[in-house]
């Protein structure tokens, strides 16, 4: 869940070294987004992941996905997931503990080091457009799913509150470089040409911020966002001011994720 987010790899490690800004990010969204079923409870509702599959998790994080949801994971032959950092990894496996059927793993999304058609499922959240070559990323998530196989991929779309954002502080050019290599508007493409059926679901949300406090500590968390980061924080609160009404800020969310097949 980003803002701002800008395609430097240094900035996106930095970001994702450790888990304290992201579980800043998730949080808030927690806190604040109006629809109450939650994005990663209506991802996992839309997974066909039946008993005995093999499952893979690409960017897993902080392993948030899987929480209340040990059934599922149960029901695994396997459930392996995997990060490029090994903090966020670290912090999964405390939030999930060790299973038998569960391996954490460092992986790169471009070289992966599973078989062919090793699994049944595949799953990358809110990661494709960090991938540098996004063409060889999914040629490898192609070749690790079985023919019969479903890569789920969750992204954000081009009309979302880093926009919005953006305006309220004026930033622009070098200030305010979203990252819009892979997302609702541009993805199918992307995707149809290693999957033969890409279906978008779009998940209905928005943003209802009461306490402004938060969304300073929110837009703080963000390395990719460094304009409004090196601003004094009455600065930044007072910006924000501008745009409430009656103490209560509103800004539009737009995120959702294709089921290829």
């Amino acid at each position: 869940m980003q803002i701002g987010s800008s395609n430097d790899a240094a900035t996106v490690k930095e970001q994702y070294a450790t888990s304290r800004g992201l579980d800043i990010r998730i949080t808030f969204h927690d806190k604040y987004s109006t629809n109450s079923q939650g994005y990663g409870p209506w991802l996992v509702s839309n997974y066909d992941i039946r008993k005995g599959m093999k499952v893979l998790e690409l960017g897993c994080g902080t392993g948030t996905l899987w929480l209340g949801h040990d059934d599922l994971i149960a029901g695994c032959e396997k459930l392996v997931l995997t990060d490029m950092s090994e903090g966020m990894l670290e912090t999964a496996k405390q939030n999930l503990g060790e299973k038998d059927n569960v391996e954490y793993r460092i992986e790169d999304i471009q070289d992966l080091s599973f078989d062919d058609e090793a699994f049944d499922v595949v799953i990358a959240n809110a990661m494709l457009y960090h991938v540098p070559d996004l063409n060889k990323g999914l040629r490898e998530v192609r070749r690790v799913l079985k023919t019969d196989g479903v890569f789920y991929c969750a992204t954000f779309g081009e009309n979302n509150f880093s926009d919005r954002l953006a305006e309220w502080f004026r930033l622009g050019g070098e200030e305010f470089n979203p990252n819009h290599n892979f997302t609702m508007q541009n993805g199918a493409e992307k995707l149809l040409a290693y999957f033969g059926d890409v279906t978008p679901m779009i998940y209905d949300d928005s943003l209802h911020i009461t306490e402004m406090e938060d969304l300073v500590t929110y837009l703080r968390s963000l390395a990719s966002f460094k304009a409004v980061m090196d601003l004094p924080e009455q600065t930044i609160r007072d910006v924000l001011a501008e745009h409430a009404v009656d103490g209560v800020i509103d800004l539009p969310k737009d995120y959702g994720m294709f089921v290829c097949r």
